[in-house]
């Protein structure tokens, strides 16, 4: 399969995804470094995090206000400069169904991104069924913002964006350099530090050892990425 590499900076890039934390993981290397060369650069999240712990007595409430506090410093971190969207559905309960799409749809044809950004849903084998609807909501809403009769009551023009890039994908056809966004990458995601354990794999947040066992595990990942288009680290997308 021919592996297309690094599209021309987009002037507006929209990123989809379940959880906090999960663009960062899927294409925060890509966003930061558009970011760095003038693309406004949104982030739309469709659960409130709300399951993300293994603590059987955590505040509930407090995590959800702390994991939207840590998507938006790690927004920061990547550079982005445009909307942060949190849609509020229950993680873990996160539905691809008509009401879901249409309020998809609305933010892209209120924001207008050049590139919608988002987990693939065809996916082989996948456990989490809110990244398969995220998936779907974000191909979905991308088609019912492009076509004028979808969602004529939000009284929005329609917008067709030129690309979608999907992450996690089996069939890899497009790769994003970020050798030079790679560092940009590492910040942001140890800004979603109610997420170390369960994700990060790090007990110890002052623990200077665990913090760069897990920054050689996403070099690792990276250099694979990377190696087979021929870039040193890269981010790998199905292209639409």
């Amino acid at each position: 399969m021919t592996t297309s590499v690094d599209l021309p900076v987009p002037s507006s890039a929209l990123a989809v995804a379940a959880h906090p934390d999960d663009v960062e993981f899927g294409c925060g290397g890509t966003l930061a470094k558009w970011a760095a060369e003038g693309c406004v650069v949104h982030h739309l999240i469709c659960t409130d995090g709300s399951k993300g712990t293994w603590d059987p007595d955590a505040d509930i409430d407090a995590l959800r206000r702390t994991r939207q506090e840590e998507q938006r410093a790690a927004a920061t971190a990547l550079g982005a400069t445009g909307e942060q969207l949190f849609m509020g559905w229950v993680d873990g309960e996160l539905e691809s169904g008509l009401p879901e799409r249409g309020e998809v749809a609305r933010a892209i044809r209120s924001l207008r991104p050049q590139v919608v950004l988002g987990h693939d849903p065809w996916k082989r084998y996948r456990l989490h069924p809110d990244h398969r609807h995220a998936g779907f909501l974000a191909v979905e809403g991308v088609v019912g913002a492009r076509d004028p009769f979808f969602f004529r009551e939000h009284g929005l023009a329609p917008h067709r964006p030129e690309t979608i890039l999907l992450w996690e994908a089996d069939e890899v056809d497009h790769v994003e350099d970020i050798s030079s966004s790679f560092d940009r990458k590492v910040a942001a995601l140890l800004e979603h530090r109610s997420q170390f354990v369960t994700t990060h794999d790090i007990t110890d947040p002052d623990d200077p050892e665990q913090v760069a066992r897990f920054r050689r595990w996403l070099d690792g990942v990276h250099a694979e990425a990377g190696g087979g288009a021929g870039v040193p680290l890269g981010e790998a997308f199905k292209r639409l």
